[in-house]
């Protein structure tokens, strides 16, 4: 497999330089917004004779190569102006481009499925949903802002986990198999106050990609999809502001000059103030969050740029005096952009991540401290062999420290001893080429190979197990027990414990049946080193993240897809189709009765197995008019089955396939906005999803005096359906205002019918009656919510 990738990849490579002989000049530059003077991320230049185009890159950046000519170039990039010049090119040519903002109103997150409709139908990139920072608002600013994750859960293929649950779902895969990237640092948990909020503030950020499948080979480490968030890098120019006052939480973002035209800053922060007002009522309880943004650049010169990005975000959870929690994620990226050449550049970086949890239990008398930090190096390069051969390529290393919990008193009167569990230690690795190649005008291709590595490293004790098996099935009650080690090995400081590699090739195709649709497919393979052991249906603080060893393989998915995509009438309306199919390799699930906290073991408690996941996502959306908005609408399967390892086990569910807990039969989303006036303007979203998978009791038998309950299999029943209906209006007093203090009003409900969607239901005896009785749990109900939001 290596020698025939390694020769694809060089007739590939030959055949794009080849035919190209003929002397060409390069037009390069930068596009930026003409206040702030930010770069914009896929702008477009187009050029009119050739009737051909070229996007900026992440910095900004475009380059062309064209015969000596004269040409007619026009520069466009959503929500802004277009601007056409022309040009004489008869030597290689920098030309820099401004681009004015059309509309004046507040920057918002936006969903755009992608920024160029001639990009989205000739591209091979697919199942890729992308928000960008524009000025005109399209989705409800539920609770007074845009949230982000709030926003990609209208799209198809992306369900959140529950009622009251953190993190989000793609495709069927669970919360922790998102890799969620702000500035590339990795965020463990993406949520705050239980889903509620997402942890992004969207005034600060620039632009960001959700991968659900065709992941391109820079990314890595995770299975389902990967969240790529950028923060924007601020004003070049002037000092701006832009927040928000709401009755629940507030915002405020400052960007400015360090040194005009050559360094810029940007410092948000944002807080929920809402538990301050359970205290007027006298209620000891409270939930609050907040969270700071940063990020600096600075030109050291013409070629080159370095820059540094941060994020901090706290959860605080108070029970009167008894009970407390704190965790969330601390983040730090210092890097360098270098351009080599007009068609060659690099990023360098070196990241840092932390994600903490703590706990205190006064009416126990302990506290429980656990958290997962990580140090990463990149380097990462784009290459632009000709205008329709493009390579990128680049090296990663990941170390990472995992504290799965740090037991100590409270107080002198605890009966709690101090305890650590074990440590454990890891290192990532990956090496990746990712290729773009336009084999003709209507068909294009973009393959890449990833090669990724996982050390689980000392120092630690480890059990050994007779058998090498650290669950044990008794055979004569038919159930899974933990294991009796029969010794321990130990391992040194940064000696491996286990070894593991795994190639991850990745491929798609797009051939366009016309100038407006276009039919692609995509395949690609992917390895997470790192699992969440879980007992619920969403990522949440106490779960136990653990690293690949020999008793948890590394995760394997292998996933492929086709779509079918078409723009109609001068692209006022837009269909895309997309099918599935996605199986996972070494996914573990916990055996009945499975004790995950303060388990110094969790290998007693884990069996593996398999996964999979189906389904087709149709898009409906109208571009164009007053009233804009789209359809989306999944229909999928999410299924795993753990068999037994020899023929009288029973394995998990009698070894057949259950539905896993984020399995959602059906999925719609209707978003809608309504532009009545300069002054006015409404939106709504109707959601819509099946229940979660639950496991219920299915009958009861007695033991002397107590009622045992017996249950079903695995996840064999239901919540009830989950449905709400969010609206918000937004009234902007002075639209035509160009300049100065900008302000507008947001009011909004969050779940106007007052749906009381179940995040649980627990079965029970009534203490007065005996009878059995079912108590749902609802968390959100319906939320009315005024916020005036402001920029100058």
């Amino acid at each position: 497999m290596n020698k025939s990738c390694i020769l694809y990849f060089l007739m590939a490579l030959f055949s794009a330089v080849s035919g190209y002989a003929q002397e060409k000049f390069t037009l390069s530059g930068t596009i930026a917004d003409v206040g702030s003077k930010e770069t914009l991320i896929g702008a477009s230049v187009y050029i009119k004779e050739l009737e051909m185009a070229v996007s900026t890159n992440a910095s900004g950046f475009y380059s062309v190569s064209l015969p000596a000519g004269t040409y007619t170039v026009q520069v466009s990039f959503v929500s802004y102006g277009t601007t056409e010049t022309k040009i004489v090119l008869t030597k290689n040519t920098k030309k820099n481009f401004t681009l004015a903002s059309s509309s004046e109103e507040l920057q918002e997150v936006v969903i755009s499925q992608n920024n160029s409709k001639r990009a989205n139908i000739k591209s091979p990139e697919m199942s890729v949903a992308k928000l960008t920072a524009a000025d005109i608002k399209k989705m409800p600013a539920v609770l007074g802002e845009v949230d982000v994750i709030k926003s990609l859960m209208q799209l198809p293929g992306v369900t959140n986990a529950g009622e009251g649950a953190s993190g989000f779902n793609v495709r069927g895969g669970a919360a922790d198999q998102n890799l969620v990237l702000l500035d590339d640092a990795n965020l463990f948990s993406s949520s705050h106050l239980f889903g509620f909020f997402s942890v992004f503030n969207s005034d600060a950020i620039r632009d960001l990609n959700l991968y659900k499948g065709g992941v391109p080979a820079r990314y890595g480490g995770r299975v389902s999809s990967v969240l790529d968030i950028n923060q924007r890098e601020g004003s070049l120019t002037d000092l701006h502001a832009v927040g928000g006052i709401g009755l629940i939480s507030s915002r405020l973002v400052v960007d400015g000059p360090i040194v005009k035209d050559k360094g810029s800053f940007l410092i948000g922060g944002r807080s929920s103030y809402a538990h301050l007002f359970l205290k007027l009522a006298d209620n000891e309880n409270s939930a609050y969050f907040y969270d700071l943004n940063a990020k600096a650049n600075y030109k050291l010169g013409e070629n080159d740029k370095v820059y540094f990005s941060g994020y901090l975000g706290r959860d605080v959870i108070k029970i009167s005096e008894s009970f407390s929690n704190v965790y969330g994620n601390t983040v730090a990226n210092v890097g360098w952009n270098h351009k080599f050449s007009d068609n060659l550049s690099a990023n360098m970086a070196a990241i840092y991540s932390d994600y903490i949890y703590g706990m205190e239990l006064d009416f126990i008398g302990f506290n429980w401290d656990s958290g997962i930090k990580s140090y990463t190096f990149k380097y990462d390069l784009k290459h632009k062999l000709t205008d329709k051969f493009k390579l990128n390529y680049g090296l990663s290393g990941i170390y990472y420290n995992f504290n799965p919990g740090t037991i100590e008193p409270s107080d002198e009167e605890s009966g709690i001893n101090y305890e650590q569990l074990d440590r454990k230690y890891a290192f990532e690795s990956a090496l990746y080429l990712d290729a773009e190649h336009e084999l003709t005008d209507k068909l294009t291709v973009s393959y890449g190979l990833r090669y990724s590595m996982f050390n689980r490293l000392g120092s630690q004790n480890v059990n050994l197990y007779a058998n090498n098996q650290a669950v044990v099935f008794n055979e004569e009650l038919k159930i899974y027990e933990k294991g009796v080690p029969i010794g321990t090995k130990h391992y040194g400081s940064s000696e491996s414990i286990a070894q593991f590699g795994n190639l991850e090739p990745r491929a798609a195709i797009s051939y366009q049946l016309g100038e407006d649709q276009s039919v692609k497919a995509s395949y690609n393979r992917m390895a997470q080193y790192l699992h969440l052991i879980s007992n619920t249906a969403s990522a949440t603080p106490l779960d136990v993240w653990a690293p690949s060893d020999d008793f948890m393989k590394p995760q394997l998915l292998d996933q492929y897809a086709v779509g079918y995509f078409r723009n109609f009438k001068d692209d006022a309306y837009t269909l895309e189709t997309e099918a599935f199919y996605k199986t996972m390799k070494n996914r573990v699930d916990y055996i009945d009765g499975a004790d995950l906290i303060a388990n110094d073991a969790i290998e007693q408690v884990v069996l593996s197995g398999d996964s999979r996941a189906y389904g087709l996502e149709v898009l409906v959306r109208k571009n164009k008019g007053r009233l804009t908005g789209w359809i989306a609408y999944t229909l999928s399967r999410s299924e795993q089955q753990t068999p037994g390892r020899t023929p009288t086990e029973t394995g998990i569910n009698n070894g057949e396939w259950y539905k896993t807990g984020y399995d959602k039969l059906h999925n719609l989303s209707v978003t809608g906005s309504y532009e009545y006036n300069q002054k006015w303007s409404f939106s709504g979203i109707f959601t819509l999803q099946s229940g979660r998978p639950v496991t219920n009791p299915n009958g009861q038998y007695q033991y002397g005096d107590i009622v045992v309950p017996s249950y079903s299999n695995r996840n064999e029943n239901r919540l009830p359906a989950y449905h709400h209906l969010d609206i918000s209006a937004t009234y902007t007093p002075k639209p035509e205002k160009k300049k100065g203090w900008q302000g507008e009003w947001v009011f909004s409900i969050y779940n106007l019918y007052n749906r009381q969607n179940a995040a649980s239901i627990t079965f029970g005896q009534n203490e007065d009656t005996g009878a059995n009785e079912a108590t749902r749990l609802s968390i959100f109900g319906m939320i009315p919510s005024v916020t005036y939001n402001f920029k100058f």
